[in-house]
């Protein structure tokens, strides 16, 4: 390779031939390689060469695009590149191909081919002197005189001038400078071009221009382009290490620089131009000081990160959440209170506590701008509406509403978000939600708070305190964010089923409103207020071709439904409108089949005639269309022999009447007891026996032959239907005496009568939970008399005076009272009997 001439490359060279992408001397370039004849040049030339000689390969600019390789040879340009190929990474994804390293050694001209396939291999004739890219520059300028002279020094302070432009703690501006120092000034010319911002057909101009003084035209006006260009940007934005990288074609290996591989200019140009968008939107987001310092840390630390880095992205991301965030945005409460009352009144029917919840927070944001919100937690059964109060909640105050299910939710980073440490990394749905509703007061409505699972990604019910509490909130961390975030305007509803799953830590942050069940009333009301005129207009249907009257729609509830809430109601209701969309639809067929023919009455006469607008269901309509009703209403069928007493229970769905059934037979005094029962049902059980025997004389109850001891040669059976329910609690003891008592006495309890109450071992009754769903469970029922504990008195203050007035309450505080009110004529053995006393329609 050398010569008396000075260094040379070999006269027969392969051809890299590429399409985008142009290799100057001086400079490295990445190329990707995928076509049949350069992929056959990398395989047998590169990898299989052992001498320095077999890594240097001509790269030529072709006319047509390599992927596209025929049989014939594309155009190729009239000059190339000589190279040495300095790394060879292969890949099969997404296709196979190399990624080539290549550094531009000198110009050369194609004399002649000598072979096109596998790979294109040429007769070349150097150009340029090999050693002026390769030695340091030990004097002046080559051409010392002359035009030449004038040209390169012009071109010398020229790129000493866009050096001066530039900031030196880039590193690509470093590496600048040392070229600069170090080559000789004929080769500024093809280093400066490969280094600045230009096209391909401008770096072909240059590579074409193989006099030196052509060479220097040619570039000058690109140089001094970019310095005029950056001489604008400079004016019009403040210096910034992002403006001075981006003049530059920067790449993250660090290598010579050269034109990055598969960017193209004009997303470069995008980049920067997103980045100061990125800046001026951080700036305008309004966030706290703390939030605003981390932003512009990570917004600096973005501008010196190259775009394919992968923390790139995700750092972009971040600050993309970080100013979508609405640290200060809000919307103005609606505080007319007397539109609020009209507007939540037309949406519920019932509901009054939590109607008057909202007014009362109304009132006092009307006193007060600067109230914290409230963290409410709505408990009842489902299918009463608590969700569609949360709703209508949001759209009564003006605000917007967003509903997070916690329902099986096990991860507290659902809640808190994920480390950005971690792949995949997002916020937590509280923040993510504030991003959705891009206000920071909106209602947040918590459904199903009692159904947070717990599981080894920890628990979200912890995660949930620092959410829910007025006193925390106002400064929450989500771990994605990592930025203090202030939740105190947020208007928070949780819903729940039952508080018993709820964490005591939870709860205690809640303030608790009991949603209870409708009564038979308020469901009819509920029923033609609402659920009848949204299912007619969900079925295609008008009042003008379906009417429902509201004895059919008691019968409905009474006979078909036995629930807390509606959704059954409801879906009974669809029912019977997709039944009536038939017959309607039918008779809409028939009459159209019927106008072209209507000179012919008489061979229409066995067609069914349209029926009768509108279609009026009643009772046997509503038995064909919705079958037999499942539901008997009536309990005194149940209570023909003794040892049969009505319970209430209370369960998540609202109240249920239970039975208890017991029998006795010849035995040794044991007591069975079944029907899926807790440890403190059974307890109970053991008390109610206990007490009857150590009362037994005064009660006049014997065995089976008449002996004063029940239990004597007697065993005790006791049952509780359904016997696939589990039960448990302490409220069914004075139900379990009364059914006893019967037993042992022969006498029949009271078919109209339903009792809860827990009983201690001296015969006194203590009061039970969950009265309110209890009672309008009886009340559906049709029980007429209803025993419950003295110290309970106060919970019928929440009945509705409808239920009030159709029940008889009978409060007891001691079991003496609970027979006496529970059997015919009062219990015999009760020396001291006295009335009852009644509370009616009075309370």
């Amino acid at each position: 390779m050398a010569s008396g001439g000075g260094i040379q490359i070999p006269s027969r060279l392969p051809l890299l031939l590429t399409h985008e992408g142009v290799l100057l001397p001086g400079s490295t370039v990445r190329f990707s390689v995928d076509s049949p004849r350069n992929m056959q040049l990398v395989s047998q030339r590169l990898l299989r060469g052992t001498s320095l000689k077999s890594t240097i390969i001509g790269v030529i600019p072709s006319t047509r695009d390599p992927e596209h390789d025929t049989a014939d040879l594309p155009a190729l340009h009239k000059i190339g590149t000589a190279g040495i190929a300095v790394q060879v990474v292969g890949s099969n994804w997404p296709k196979p191909h190399y990624t080539l390293l290549i550094t531009g050694l000198c110009r050369f001209s194609v004399s002649s081919l000598l072979q096109e396939r596998p790979f294109v291999l040429a007769e070349v004739e150097q150009l340029d002197k090999l050693e002026q890219y390769t030695t340091p520059s030990t004097e002046g300028v080559t051409a010392a005189d002359g035009e030449l002279g004038e040209l390169s020094q012009k071109f010398y302070q020229a790129a000493l001038q866009l050096l001066g432009m530039l900031d030196m703690s880039v590193p690509v501006v470093a590496k600048f400078r040392r070229l600069l120092d170090s080559l000789p000034k004929e080769t500024l010319p093809d280093v400066v071009a490969s280094m600045i911002r230009t096209s391909n057909k401008e770096k072909l101009q240059v590579l074409d221009a193989v006099s030196l003084e052509e060479r220097f035209k040619k570039a000058l006006p690109l140089l001094t382009r970019q310095i005029e260009g950056l001489k604008l940007l400079q004016k019009t934005r403040k210096k910034s290490p992002d403006n001075e990288k981006r003049v530059l074609s920067v790449r993250k290996d660090g290598v010579f620089p050269g034109k990055p591989f598969n960017l193209e200019e004009e997303d470069e140009d995008e980049d920067g131009d997103d980045t100061a968008a990125l800046e001026r939107k951080v700036q305008g987001a309004k966030m706290p000081e703390t939030a605003l310092k981390v932003c512009l840390k990570e917004l600096k630390r973005l501008k010196k990160m190259p775009q394919s880095m992968p923390e790139y992205a995700l750092t972009r991301n971040y600050l993309d959440l970080m100013v979508e965030l609405p640290w200060s945005k809000s919307t103005k409460d609606c505080l007319d209170i007397r539109a609020a009352r009209t507007l939540l009144d037309n949406d519920h029917y019932a509901m009054d506590k939590l109607k008057r919840r909202v007014l009362e927070y109304l009132a006092v944001r009307q006193l007060k701008t600067s109230l914290k919100g409230p963290i409410l937690c709505f408990v009842g059964p489902p299918g009463v509406g608590k969700t569609s109060v949360g709703r209508s909640i949001a759209r009564t105050l003006g605000r917007e509403f967003h509903r997070i299910s916690l329902g099986g939710v096990c991860d507290q980073s659902d809640i808190r978000g994920h480390r950005r440490t971690y792949v995949g990394s997002m916020p937590g749905r509280i923040i993510n939600g504030l991003k959705t509703v891009a206000v920071n007061n909106p209602v947040f409505l918590l459904d199903e708070v009692d159904k947070l699972g717990k599981s080894l990604q920890g628990d979200p019910a912890a995660a949930l305190l620092e959410v829910l509490d007025p006193e925390q909130n106002h400064s929450f961390t989500d771990h994605y964010l990592n930025v203090a975030f202030d939740l105190s305007q947020v208007l928070f509803i949780a819903t729940a089923n039952t508080t018993a799953t709820i964490p005591p830590a939870l709860l205690d942050r809640m303030e608790v409103l009991q949603v209870p069940g409708y009564t038979q009333e308020e469901k009819v009301e509920i029923a033609h207020r609402h659920l009848i005129p949204n299912q007619l207009e969900q079925h295609g249907l008008t009042p003008q071709q379906l009417h429902i009257p509201q004895d059919t729609t008691q019968v409905i509830i009474s006979s078909y439904t036995r629930e807390a809430g509606v959704r059954s109601l409801e879906r009974k209701l669809g029912a019977i409108c997709r039944a009536v969309a038939v017959k309607v639809a039918e008779g809409l067929t028939v009459t159209r089949t019927e106008a072209p023919t209507s000179d012919g009455p008489s061979q229409q006469g066995d067609k069914a005639a349209p029926p009768e607008m509108p279609i009026v269901i009643d009772l046997v309509a509503l038995k064909d269309i919705l079958g037999l009703p499942p539901f008997e209403m009536e309990v005194s069928e149940r209570l023909t022999l003794p040892g049969v007493a009505v319970g209430l229970a209370w369960t998540p769905l609202g109240g249920e009447i239970l039975f208890v059934e017991a029998s006795r037979m010849e035995g040794e005094g044991q007591l069975t007891l079944t029907g899926q029962l807790g440890d403190v049902m059974k307890e109970s059980a053991h008390l109610a026996i206990s007490w009857l025997r150590a009362n037994a004389k005064t009660y006049q109850l014997t065995n089976m032959v008449g002996g004063p001891d029940p239990l004597e040669g007697t065993d005790i059976h006791l049952h509780f239907p359904a016997g696939a329910v589990t039960k448990d609690g302490p409220s069914a003891g004075v139900t379990i005496v009364t059914c006893l008592a019967s037993l042992f006495s022969g006498r029949l309890v009271r078919s109209d009568v339903a009792m809860t109450g827990e009983i201690t071992l001296r015969g006194l009754v203590m009061p039970v939970g969950g009265i309110k769903d209890k009672v309008l469970a009886a009340h559906r029922a049709g029980i007429k008399r209803v025993i419950l504990p003295k110290r309970n008195e106060k919970d019928l203050e929440e009945l509705p005076s409808n239920v009030r007035a159709d029940l008889d309450f009978v409060t007891a505080a001691n079991l003496d009272e609970v027979l006496n009110a529970a059997f015919d004529g009062g219990f015999p053995g009760t020396a001291s009997v006295h009335a009852h006393p009644q509370l009616t329609s009075k309370l």
